[in-house]
């Protein structure tokens, strides 16, 4: 666990980020409201813990250093960091004020948590289960919500987390569908790759010609894997190592699985689960240090570096 000093510099470092944020937002916010019908009081008393309070909290307990969020609240954010929080209230009134803070919390995670796009970048989904496949018939939480869906692992019940990330590990757009979406379905990564340029990296569930023409008009090159029944594509040998390093968005789903804990079965209503994944997304953006790959990509095997060296075969 890290020490309470070194935490406690953390929380400040995002507590700063997130409460620029929300006075910009409250700001913009009373701007655009709609006046308030005259001869009828209306309430406008603030809560004892403000939104970016709030927020930090949540991101703060996604850190990865805890595991339970009660416990974290209540036998260390109210003994430990008392200091950085003397407002703190009751465990069942922050779960009341967090659901206050999702429109809030949603914008900042889409404007302050995103990377630039680089012009290369890699796409893929994971799985988010909400119950085992034992308990699908008797699960009521997300009952006509969540769908079974099959992966290369096998069944689950559930959704999608869908992410594009850029060269530097930083994510770039993200999409949650329901679990029996493909992953090429090309409704959803229109929407995730409007502001994506350049060549984007996927794996085999990402072939579809249809889709790769499409993205082709919006001047992205969408690269995967073939099939062993596939002709090998007319590939760079820059494309050719890019398509190796594919993993490193394995890494950042596995980061944000068992680091951020963006997937557990302790669900309690939809609005939680919603919360849940946007503090792990949030909470990965403030890593020091994320999966990236080299900007001088270099072959050591010998066996590859003939097979690159070999003539390109172009058809008639």
């Amino acid at each position: 666990m890290m020490s309470t000093p070194l935490f406690s510099d953390k929380v400040a470092e995002i507590f700063v980020k997130v409460d620029d944020f929300c006075n910009h937002f409250e700001n913009e916010f009373n701007k655009h409201g709609l006046p308030a019908p005259s001869g009828i009081k209306k309430r406008n008393r603030k809560a004892t813990l403000t939104d970016s309070e709030v927020i930090t909290i949540l991101i703060a307990f996604h850190g990865g250093q805890f595991r339970n969020f009660k416990h974290f609240y209540c036998h260390y954010l109210c003994h430990h960091l008392r200091d950085c929080f003397p407002n703190v209230v009751s465990y069942n009134r922050f779960i009341e004020l967090s659901h206050r803070c999702a429109v809030p919390f949603m914008l900042f995670l889409h404007y302050c948590c995103r990377g630039e796009c680089t012009g290369i970048s890699f796409i893929d989904s994971t799985v988010l289960r909400v119950c085992h496949n034992k308990r699908i018939k008797r699960h009521k939480v997300f009952k006509d919500m969540a769908k079974v869906g099959k992966t290369t692992i096998g069944w689950f019940f559930g959704f999608k987390l869908h992410l594009i990330i850029n060269d530097k590990g930083e994510i770039l757009s993200f999409y949650l569908s329901q679990g029996n979406t493909s992953d090429n379905n090309a409704k959803i990564i229109t929407r995730m790759s409007k502001e994506i340029f350049g060549k984007v990296f996927g794996d085999k569930g990402y072939i579809n010609k249809a889709l790769a023409d499409l993205l082709f008009d919006d001047g992205i090159q969408l690269i995967t894997a073939v099939r062993r029944n596939m002709k090998q594509k007319a590939l760079s040998n820059e494309e050719k190592l890019l398509l190796r390093k594919r993993s490193v968005i394995e890494t950042v789903n596995d980061e944000l699985k068992n680091i951020c804990q963006v997937e557990h079965t302790r669900h309690r209503s939809v609005a939680g689960f919603i919360l849940n994944i946007m503090s792990a997304i949030a909470a990965y953006s403030f890593f020091p240090k994320k999966p990236s790959i080299k900007n001088d990509i270099e072959e050591t095997n010998p066996k590859l570096i003939k097979q690159f060296n070999q003539p390109k075969l172009t058809a008639a």
